[in-house]
Protein backbone atom coordinates (compact mmCIF):
# COMPACT_ATOMS: atom_id res chain seq x y z
CA UNK A 1 0.00 0.00 0.00
CA UNK A 2 1.38 3.15 -1.03
CA UNK A 3 1.81 6.11 1.95
CA UNK A 4 1.16 9.73 2.00
CA UNK A 5 3.50 12.35 4.11
CA UNK A 6 0.61 12.58 6.35
CA UNK A 7 -0.57 8.89 5.91
CA UNK A 8 0.82 6.08 8.65
CA UNK A 9 0.57 1.93 8.17
CA UNK A 10 -2.25 0.29 9.68
CA UNK A 11 -5.55 -1.42 8.97
CA UNK A 12 -5.79 -3.59 5.78
CA UNK A 13 -7.36 -1.24 3.44
CA UNK A 14 -9.96 -4.35 2.13
CA UNK A 15 -11.55 -4.02 5.26
CA UNK A 16 -15.09 -3.67 4.57
CA UNK A 17 -17.10 -1.36 6.05
CA UNK A 18 -19.42 -4.58 7.57
CA UNK A 19 -15.81 -5.93 8.98
CA UNK A 20 -15.00 -2.66 10.85
CA UNK A 21 -18.34 -2.22 12.19
CA UNK A 22 -18.74 -6.02 13.65
CA UNK A 23 -15.17 -5.37 15.31
CA UNK A 24 -16.43 -1.52 16.78
CA UNK A 25 -19.33 -3.14 17.93
CA UNK A 26 -16.67 -6.44 19.47
CA UNK A 27 -14.48 -3.82 21.06
CA UNK A 28 -17.69 -1.88 22.89
CA UNK A 29 -18.30 -5.79 24.18
CA UNK A 30 -14.33 -5.98 25.66
CA UNK A 31 -14.58 -2.13 27.58
CA UNK A 32 -17.83 -2.68 28.88
CA UNK A 33 -16.61 -5.89 30.82
CA UNK A 34 -13.98 -3.74 31.88
CA UNK A 35 -16.00 -1.49 33.46
CA UNK A 36 -16.13 1.75 31.21
CA UNK A 37 -20.13 3.11 30.91
CA UNK A 38 -20.53 2.01 27.04
CA UNK A 39 -23.64 2.44 25.55
CA UNK A 40 -25.53 1.90 22.66
CA UNK A 41 -25.11 5.66 21.48
CA UNK A 42 -21.42 5.79 22.27
CA UNK A 43 -21.08 2.81 19.97
CA UNK A 44 -23.05 4.21 17.33
CA UNK A 45 -21.05 7.49 17.49
CA UNK A 46 -17.47 5.77 17.70
CA UNK A 47 -19.12 3.86 14.21
CA UNK A 48 -20.06 7.54 12.65
CA UNK A 49 -16.73 8.97 13.81
CA UNK A 50 -14.63 6.04 12.79
CA UNK A 51 -16.53 6.62 9.25
CA UNK A 52 -15.50 9.98 8.92
CA UNK A 53 -11.65 9.16 9.16
CA UNK A 54 -9.39 6.57 7.81
CA UNK A 55 -10.41 3.22 7.99
CA UNK A 56 -6.71 1.75 7.38
CA UNK A 57 -5.41 4.14 9.88
CA UNK A 58 -4.84 2.40 13.72
CA UNK A 59 -4.12 5.75 14.95
CA UNK A 60 -7.04 7.00 13.77
CA UNK A 61 -9.06 4.29 15.56
CA UNK A 62 -7.68 4.55 18.73
CA UNK A 63 -8.30 8.51 18.77
CA UNK A 64 -11.74 7.85 17.51
CA UNK A 65 -13.24 5.70 20.23
CA UNK A 66 -11.10 7.64 23.05
CA UNK A 67 -13.15 10.70 21.69
CA UNK A 68 -16.57 8.90 22.06
CA UNK A 69 -16.32 5.72 24.25
CA UNK A 70 -14.61 7.72 27.26
CA UNK A 71 -16.09 10.16 29.79
CA UNK A 72 -13.88 10.35 32.43
CA UNK A 73 -9.79 10.54 33.00
CA UNK A 74 -10.33 8.12 35.23
CA UNK A 75 -11.06 5.21 32.22
CA UNK A 76 -8.32 6.39 30.11
CA UNK A 77 -5.82 3.68 31.24
CA UNK A 78 -8.32 0.87 31.24
CA UNK A 79 -9.40 1.80 27.78
CA UNK A 80 -5.69 1.61 26.67
CA UNK A 81 -5.25 -1.58 28.19
CA UNK A 82 -8.36 -2.85 26.34
CA UNK A 83 -7.08 -1.65 23.15
CA UNK A 84 -3.60 -3.27 23.30
CA UNK A 85 -5.17 -6.05 23.99
CA UNK A 86 -8.45 -6.53 21.31
CA UNK A 87 -6.10 -4.68 18.55
CA UNK A 88 -2.43 -4.87 19.27
CA UNK A 89 -2.35 -8.45 20.95
CA UNK A 90 -1.16 -11.38 18.67
CA UNK A 91 -4.35 -13.30 19.06
CA UNK A 92 -6.06 -10.25 19.45
CA UNK A 93 -10.31 -10.63 17.95
CA UNK A 94 -9.28 -7.84 15.09
CA UNK A 95 -6.30 -9.23 13.68
CA UNK A 96 -7.99 -11.71 11.21
CA UNK A 97 -10.34 -9.70 9.83
CA UNK A 98 -8.45 -6.11 10.04
CA UNK A 99 -5.27 -7.66 8.82
CA UNK A 100 -2.39 -5.39 11.01
CA UNK A 101 0.71 -4.88 10.38
CA UNK A 102 3.77 -4.79 12.44
CA UNK A 103 4.72 -0.82 12.04
CA UNK A 104 0.39 -0.41 12.74
CA UNK A 105 1.64 -1.80 16.76
CA UNK A 106 4.90 0.06 16.69
CA UNK A 107 3.28 3.17 15.89
CA UNK A 108 -0.18 2.79 18.12
CA UNK A 109 2.32 1.25 21.03
CA UNK A 110 4.60 4.28 20.46
CA UNK A 111 1.18 6.72 21.17
CA UNK A 112 -0.18 4.38 24.11
CA UNK A 113 3.43 4.60 25.59
CA UNK A 114 3.26 8.91 25.09
CA UNK A 115 -0.18 9.31 26.64
CA UNK A 116 1.88 8.01 29.97
CA UNK A 117 -0.87 5.30 30.96
CA UNK A 118 -0.25 3.13 33.93
CA UNK A 119 -0.26 -0.75 33.18
CA UNK A 120 -2.97 -3.23 34.64
CA UNK A 121 -1.31 -5.91 37.02
CA UNK A 122 -3.09 -8.32 34.55
CA UNK A 123 -0.89 -7.64 31.75
CA UNK A 124 1.71 -9.80 30.46
CA UNK A 125 5.23 -9.34 32.40
CA UNK A 126 7.12 -9.29 29.06
CA UNK A 127 4.54 -6.14 28.05
CA UNK A 128 7.04 -3.74 30.41
CA UNK A 129 10.09 -4.91 28.28
CA UNK A 130 8.39 -4.48 24.91
CA UNK A 131 6.70 -1.17 25.31
CA UNK A 132 10.42 -0.25 26.89
CA UNK A 133 11.40 -0.77 23.12
CA UNK A 134 8.91 1.38 22.10
CA UNK A 135 9.68 4.31 24.53
CA UNK A 136 13.26 4.02 23.24
CA UNK A 137 12.16 4.15 19.68
CA UNK A 138 9.65 7.42 20.04
CA UNK A 139 12.85 8.43 22.43
CA UNK A 140 14.99 7.86 18.93
CA UNK A 141 12.52 9.49 16.53
CA UNK A 142 12.02 12.93 18.64
CA UNK A 143 16.06 13.27 18.57
CA UNK A 144 16.26 12.97 15.07
CA UNK A 145 16.24 16.03 12.60
CA UNK A 146 13.36 16.79 10.76
CA UNK A 147 14.95 17.01 7.83
CA UNK A 148 16.14 13.48 8.06
CA UNK A 149 13.26 11.60 8.65
CA UNK A 150 11.00 9.44 5.99
CA UNK A 151 7.65 10.20 5.22
CA UNK A 152 6.39 7.94 7.55
CA UNK A 153 8.56 8.74 10.30
CA UNK A 154 7.00 12.43 10.05
CA UNK A 155 3.58 11.65 10.02
CA UNK A 156 4.33 9.52 13.66
CA UNK A 157 5.87 12.85 14.81
CA UNK A 158 3.36 15.14 14.22
CA UNK A 159 1.20 12.75 16.04
CA UNK A 160 2.86 13.41 18.75
CA UNK A 161 3.36 17.07 18.41
CA UNK A 162 -0.37 17.25 19.15
CA UNK A 163 0.24 16.13 22.80
CA UNK A 164 2.90 18.98 23.97
CA UNK A 165 1.83 21.18 26.51
CA UNK A 166 2.75 24.19 25.91
CA UNK A 167 2.56 27.01 28.98
CA UNK A 168 3.92 30.54 28.77
CA UNK A 169 5.65 32.41 31.98
CA UNK A 170 3.38 34.22 34.26
CA UNK A 171 3.45 37.51 35.97
CA UNK A 172 2.06 39.50 38.73
CA UNK A 173 -0.73 42.15 37.74
CA UNK A 174 -2.38 45.14 39.71
CA UNK A 175 -5.00 43.25 40.68
CA UNK A 176 -4.91 41.98 44.30
CA UNK A 177 -7.01 38.39 45.11
CA UNK A 178 -7.67 36.43 48.10
CA UNK A 179 -5.20 34.20 49.74
CA UNK A 180 -5.25 31.74 52.30
CA UNK A 181 -1.83 32.78 53.73
CA UNK A 182 0.49 35.69 52.95
CA UNK A 183 2.30 38.90 54.02
CA UNK A 184 0.13 41.61 52.86
CA UNK A 185 -3.23 41.97 55.20
CA UNK A 186 -6.55 42.15 53.12
CA UNK A 187 -7.80 45.23 55.79
CA UNK A 188 -11.02 45.97 53.46
CA UNK A 189 -11.82 42.81 53.86
CA UNK A 190 -11.20 42.48 57.88
CA UNK A 191 -12.88 45.73 58.28
CA UNK A 192 -16.01 44.68 56.15
CA UNK A 193 -15.78 41.28 58.78
CA UNK A 194 -15.86 43.24 61.77
CA UNK A 195 -18.59 46.02 60.74
CA UNK A 196 -20.72 42.63 60.42
CA UNK A 197 -19.93 40.79 63.43
CA UNK A 198 -18.46 43.80 65.77
CA UNK A 199 -18.71 41.16 68.81
CA UNK A 200 -16.43 38.49 67.03
CA UNK A 201 -12.94 39.61 66.74
CA UNK A 202 -12.02 39.26 63.26
CA UNK A 203 -9.22 37.25 61.95
CA UNK A 204 -6.27 37.66 59.89
CA UNK A 205 -7.10 38.03 56.20
CA UNK A 206 -4.59 38.05 53.84
CA UNK A 207 -4.21 38.94 49.54
CA UNK A 208 -1.76 38.41 46.66
CA UNK A 209 -1.13 39.29 43.71
CA UNK A 210 -3.13 38.01 40.87
CA UNK A 211 -1.02 36.54 38.27
CA UNK A 212 -1.77 35.60 34.06
CA UNK A 213 -0.16 34.19 31.51
CA UNK A 214 2.27 35.72 29.47
CA UNK A 215 1.30 36.69 26.03
CA UNK A 216 2.87 34.15 23.76
CA UNK A 217 4.50 35.17 19.98
CA UNK A 218 5.60 33.13 17.16
CA UNK A 219 7.61 34.30 14.32
CA UNK A 220 8.16 31.83 11.58
CA UNK A 221 10.57 32.16 8.81
CA UNK A 222 8.71 30.21 5.91
CA UNK A 223 11.66 30.91 3.21
CA UNK A 224 13.12 28.48 0.68
CA UNK A 225 16.37 28.05 3.16
CA UNK A 226 13.64 26.65 5.64
CA UNK A 227 11.31 24.44 3.76
CA UNK A 228 12.56 21.29 5.70
CA UNK A 229 11.45 22.86 8.89
CA UNK A 230 8.93 25.24 8.24
CA UNK A 231 5.42 22.78 7.99
CA UNK A 232 6.63 21.18 11.25
CA UNK A 233 7.13 24.46 13.29
CA UNK A 234 3.39 25.61 11.79
CA UNK A 235 2.32 22.42 13.09
CA UNK A 236 4.13 23.36 16.67
CA UNK A 237 2.61 26.74 16.28
CA UNK A 238 -0.75 25.27 15.84
CA UNK A 239 -0.58 22.71 18.83
CA UNK A 240 0.55 26.22 21.02
CA UNK A 241 -2.28 28.24 20.00
CA UNK A 242 -4.62 25.81 21.26
CA UNK A 243 -2.73 24.79 24.60
CA UNK A 244 -1.89 28.30 25.21
CA UNK A 245 -4.26 30.76 26.46
CA UNK A 246 -2.83 33.90 24.75
CA UNK A 247 -0.96 33.10 21.60
CA UNK A 248 -0.60 35.36 18.42
CA UNK A 249 1.65 33.60 15.02
CA UNK A 250 3.14 35.51 12.10
CA UNK A 251 4.58 33.80 9.34
CA UNK A 252 7.46 35.85 7.20
CA UNK A 253 9.77 35.55 4.06
CA UNK A 254 9.84 38.89 1.84
CA UNK A 255 7.05 40.40 4.17
CA UNK A 256 5.60 39.51 7.45
CA UNK A 257 2.30 38.26 7.53
CA UNK A 258 -0.81 37.88 10.62
CA UNK A 259 -2.05 34.04 10.53
CA UNK A 260 -3.74 33.43 14.21
CA UNK A 261 -7.12 33.31 13.24
CA UNK A 262 -5.95 30.70 10.59
CA UNK A 263 -5.53 28.71 12.87
CA UNK A 264 -8.64 28.55 15.39
CA UNK A 265 -9.48 25.50 13.20
CA UNK A 266 -8.97 22.14 15.26
CA UNK A 267 -8.16 20.00 12.19
CA UNK A 268 -4.29 20.67 11.63
CA UNK A 269 -4.32 19.38 8.15
CA UNK A 270 -7.13 22.10 7.51
CA UNK A 271 -5.78 24.86 9.63
CA UNK A 272 -2.16 24.72 7.93
CA UNK A 273 -4.24 24.64 4.50
CA UNK A 274 -5.72 28.14 5.28
CA UNK A 275 -2.59 29.38 6.09
CA UNK A 276 -0.85 28.30 3.77
CA UNK A 277 -3.18 30.33 1.23
CA UNK A 278 -2.83 33.70 2.98
CA UNK A 279 1.14 33.22 2.97
CA UNK A 280 1.73 34.23 -0.15
CA UNK A 281 5.63 34.42 0.07
CA UNK A 282 6.03 30.78 0.71
CA UNK A 283 9.49 29.19 0.06
CA UNK A 284 10.83 32.45 -1.22
CA UNK A 285 13.40 35.12 -0.38
CA UNK A 286 14.23 36.30 3.52
CA UNK A 287 13.82 39.63 4.82
CA UNK A 288 13.86 38.74 8.68
CA UNK A 289 14.90 42.91 9.07
CA UNK A 290 12.31 44.17 7.22
CA UNK A 291 9.76 41.74 8.91
CA UNK A 292 10.97 42.28 12.09
CA UNK A 293 10.40 45.88 11.80
CA UNK A 294 7.34 45.61 10.09
CA UNK A 295 5.66 43.98 13.46
CA UNK A 296 6.92 46.46 15.46
CA UNK A 297 5.62 49.24 13.93
CA UNK A 298 1.86 47.74 13.25
CA UNK A 299 1.46 44.93 16.29
CA UNK A 300 4.39 45.57 18.96
CA UNK A 301 3.91 49.52 19.31
CA UNK A 302 0.40 48.73 19.62
CA UNK A 303 0.36 46.93 22.57
CA UNK A 304 0.79 43.34 21.57
CA UNK A 305 4.43 42.43 22.30
CA UNK A 306 4.52 44.30 25.63
CA UNK A 307 5.62 42.22 28.45
CA UNK A 308 5.27 38.97 25.76
CA UNK A 309 7.54 35.82 25.03
CA UNK A 310 8.59 36.33 21.80
CA UNK A 311 9.66 33.29 19.99
CA UNK A 312 11.24 33.67 16.74
CA UNK A 313 12.27 30.71 14.14
CA UNK A 314 14.77 31.61 11.90
CA UNK A 315 18.31 30.38 10.22
CA UNK A 316 19.53 33.55 10.32
CA UNK A 317 19.93 33.73 6.82
CA UNK A 318 18.47 37.53 5.63
CA UNK A 319 19.11 38.97 2.82
CA UNK A 320 17.95 42.19 3.93
CA UNK A 321 20.17 45.56 5.43
CA UNK A 322 21.92 44.24 8.52
CA UNK A 323 21.19 47.88 10.01
CA UNK A 324 17.59 47.30 9.90
CA UNK A 325 17.75 44.31 11.59
CA UNK A 326 19.99 45.54 14.10
CA UNK A 327 17.54 48.23 14.64
CA UNK A 328 14.76 46.55 14.41
CA UNK A 329 15.67 43.63 17.02
CA UNK A 330 16.65 46.59 19.34
CA UNK A 331 13.16 48.03 19.46
CA UNK A 332 11.77 44.68 19.87
CA UNK A 333 13.76 43.65 23.14
CA UNK A 334 12.65 46.91 24.39
CA UNK A 335 9.27 46.03 24.43
CA UNK A 336 8.82 41.83 24.57
CA UNK A 337 9.61 40.50 28.19
CA UNK A 338 11.97 37.83 26.69
CA UNK A 339 12.81 37.06 22.71
CA UNK A 340 14.08 33.58 22.15
CA UNK A 341 15.51 32.32 18.91
CA UNK A 342 14.96 28.73 17.44
CA UNK A 343 17.96 28.20 14.67
CA UNK A 344 17.96 24.72 13.24
CA UNK A 345 21.31 25.11 12.07
CA UNK A 346 22.57 24.78 16.01
CA UNK A 347 21.02 21.06 16.09
CA UNK A 348 22.75 19.36 18.80
CA UNK A 349 26.18 21.38 19.29
CA UNK A 350 25.52 23.24 22.73
CA UNK A 351 28.42 25.40 21.71
CA UNK A 352 26.96 26.76 18.63
CA UNK A 353 28.35 30.32 17.40
CA UNK A 354 26.47 32.62 15.02
CA UNK A 355 28.13 32.58 11.76
CA UNK A 356 25.54 34.26 9.60
CA UNK A 357 25.60 37.90 9.33
CA UNK A 358 21.70 37.91 10.36
CA UNK A 359 22.29 36.09 13.82
CA UNK A 360 25.36 37.87 14.34
CA UNK A 361 23.36 41.17 14.22
CA UNK A 362 20.11 39.75 16.58
CA UNK A 363 22.31 37.50 19.03
CA UNK A 364 22.70 40.17 21.29
CA UNK A 365 19.22 40.91 21.91
CA UNK A 366 18.46 37.36 21.88
CA UNK A 367 17.34 35.70 25.54
CA UNK A 368 17.71 32.03 24.88
CA UNK A 369 19.04 30.67 21.48
CA UNK A 370 17.75 27.09 21.11
CA UNK A 371 17.62 24.73 17.57
CA UNK A 372 14.15 23.69 16.55
CA UNK A 373 15.49 20.94 14.26
CA UNK A 374 13.77 18.03 16.26
CA UNK A 375 10.75 17.82 18.04
CA UNK A 376 13.19 17.39 21.25
CA UNK A 377 14.45 20.65 20.86
CA UNK A 378 10.34 21.96 20.72
CA UNK A 379 9.62 20.07 24.16
CA UNK A 380 12.92 21.27 25.37
CA UNK A 381 11.30 24.98 24.37
CA UNK A 382 7.95 23.83 26.15
CA UNK A 383 10.08 22.98 28.92
CA UNK A 384 11.82 26.33 29.50
CA UNK A 385 8.77 28.52 28.88
CA UNK A 386 6.92 28.20 32.15
CA UNK A 387 10.37 28.86 34.36
CA UNK A 388 11.98 31.63 31.54
CA UNK A 389 12.60 34.42 33.85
Amino acid sequence: MMMGPDDTMGLDETASAGDMTGVLVGFGRELRAAGLPVGTGDLLTCVEAAALLNPADLLDLYWAGRATLVSRKGDIPPYDRVFRAYFLAEDSPAAEPLRLTPQARAQTDAVLVMSATDQGPEEDPRGEQRLGLMASHVDALKHRSFAACTPEELAALRRIMRTIALTPPRRRTRRMVKARTGVVLDLRRMIRLETRHPTRPSPLLFKRRKTKLRPLILLLDVSGSMADYSRHLLQFAHAARHAAAKVEVFCFGTTIARITRHLRTRRVDLALEEAGRSVWQWDGGTRIGGSVDEFVRRWGRAGMCRGAVVVICSDGLDRGDPELLAASMERLSRLAYRIVWLNPHKGDNRSFQPSTVGMMVAAPHVDLLLSGHDLASLEELAALLPVLN
